[in-house]
């Protein structure tokens, strides 16, 4: 199931709503910033997904690029300007592929992971769901998995494991039908989730975290917000964030 078949578009309205600014036009291609590490001869990229009313430039002036680069992140970054007016028009997915993925492929570069944060999240998690092989590994910071209602119904049915819910357009049924694959084991790219305990939708993010192993869960005191978000990415760091793509950043002696 798809994004543009199982996500509803209610659901982004109603973000779309709250926001008290027009959102910028949905330009063709997706504007990028690009952070060099290592190299395309390293083969390894990692792409930056904002949140709701963030810009690309947020992930380097929030500290987050500086503090992947002093715990030893080699791979080459790339920021996009993934913001509200592509999900509202449902074609985050399609752009995140044509803009993103087929030009890394065709750089060279051999793995792709993608951070997602609030908004990004989504972003990150529904390309996953269209192309499964594209993506080397994801996290998710405080990811937007829809309204509480779901959630309920899904902890009621007993959790992802057993809930049998049937893919809808009106509501996130077909994104927790793709996450219900990590409960059930089926094959799906790593998936690491990070939130801050007070999050206004830690409801849905602690019933993601059930279906998860526990050392790809990062929680901490905190809310929807950068300092909690930068310091669970310090967290992420400290661990090895993803396979492959951290050195030890200490001179050699």
């Amino acid at each position: 199931m798809t994004l543009r078949k199982g996500w509803a578009l209610p659901s982004v309205a109603a973000l779309f709503a709250s926001c008290w600014w027009i959102p910028r036009p949905a330009v063709v291609p997706m504007r990028v910033v690009a952070h060099p590490g290592a190299g395309v001869a390293a083969g390894d990229l990692v792409v930056f997904l904002p949140g709701r009313g963030d810009r690309a430039e947020d992930f380097e002036q929030r500290g987050l690029l500086a503090a992947a680069r002093q715990a030893g992140l080699q791979a080459d970054i790339l920021a996009v300007d993934a913001h509200l007016a592509y999900y509202y028009k449902r074609v985050i997915t399609d752009r995140l592929w044509e803009d993103v993925v087929v030009p890394a492929r065709a750089r060279g570069y051999r793995r792709l992971f993608v951070v997602g944060i609030s908004l990004g999240g989504l972003g990150a998690i529904t390309l996953a769901q269209e192309h499964p092989d594209a993506v080397a590994g994801l996290l998710v910071l405080a990811p937007y998995l829809g309204e509480p209602e779901l959630a309920r119904e899904i902890e009621a049915a007993g959790g992802l494991a057993r809930w049998g819910g049937a893919p809808s357009e009106r509501d996130f049924r077909g994104v927790w039908g793709f996450l219900r694959g990590y409960a059930a084991g089926e094959p799906r790219p790593p998936l690491w989730l990070a939130y801050g305990e007070s999050d206004r939708y830690a409801y849905g993010h602690r019933l993601l975290a059930s279906a998860l192993p526990r050392d790809r869960v990062l929680a901490a005191p905190g809310g929807h917000d950068w300092k909690a978000w930068n310091g669970l990415w310090s967290e992420f760091l400290a661990r090895g964030a993803f396979p492959g793509t951290i050195r030890d950043p200490s001179p050699a002696r």
